[in-house]
């Protein structure tokens, strides 16, 4: 994917090229205004649906945990390329182009004030699809697979997630997806790192008490991401 790079006052936008990007695209009030803006998500990951027919997500940066009762949206300013909205969207890109059920990234915005910057993310909508943690007790043996086959996916092509769990795994009539890779990365594929993500989803499943009624469903996953991350999966 090619991007292009548009100045806005105190900041960036850089764009799926071709797309001539305004910063009012990443002003929730705007599209509210005209009658998009539905909330997506909750809590530091909230997220609304923007675009003129609602076939985008944006997301604006927030810290958790203890820092965001310091500095909710503010990050270090090292240079734009080091920025979390253009990592991510290099990253959800790259993923993109190798097949990996992840949101087409669209365009960031990167604000700077001083040495702190704050950022937004648009990336195209998964429609139909639902959280992991409000359908799983639902789910049949081939959903939980599907799910299994697209994480495997994920890591048999060098990807790593920060944080995957049951909020950011989305399932659809177009199949499994894996969003929010804020902070995630690339890896050798097969490192300890990938496997400490399914520790971390089966941890979110628990602490949501969807363990052990969905143990059947949890065993299904694994299965489908051992053959799919070595190859010999879907």
């Amino acid at each position: 994917m090619k991007f292009e790079t548009l100045a806005i006052d105190n900041g960036i936008i850089l764009a799926e090229a071709g797309l001539a990007p305004e910063p009012d695209w990443f002003d929730p009030e705007y599209w509210r205004a005209r009658d998009a803006g539905e909330t997506l998500g909750r809590g530091r990951g909230e997220a609304i649906s923007v675009g003129a027919s609602g076939e985008w997500v944006l997301r604006h940066y927030r810290r958790g945990g203890f820092p965001a009762h310091l500095l909710e949206d503010g990050y270090l300013w090292l240079g734009l390329e080091r920025t979390r909205p253009v990592r991510e969207l290099r990253l959800l890109a790259i993923l993109h182009e190798r097949g990996v059920p992840v949101p087409r990234p669209v365009a960031v915005r990167v604000v700077r004030l001083g040495g702190v910057y704050r950022g937004d993310l648009i990336s195209v909508r998964i429609r139909g699809a639902v959280t992991l943690a409000e359908c799983a007790p639902s789910l049949d043996a081939g959903r939980w697979r599907d799910i299994g086959n697209a994480i495997g996916c994920f890591h048999r092509l060098g990807g790593w997630h920060a944080d995957l769990n049951a909020h950011n795994l989305l399932l659809a009539p177009s199949g499994a997806w894996l969003v929010d890779l804020d902070r995630g990365r690339l890896v050798i594929p097969g490192c300890r790192a990938q496997s400490r993500n399914l520790g971390r989803l089966r941890r979110s499943l628990a602490r949501l008490a969807l363990l052990p009624a969905c143990t059947p469903g949890w065993l299904a996953l694994l299965e489908a991401w051992r053959q799919t991350r070595t190859g010999g999966g879907a």
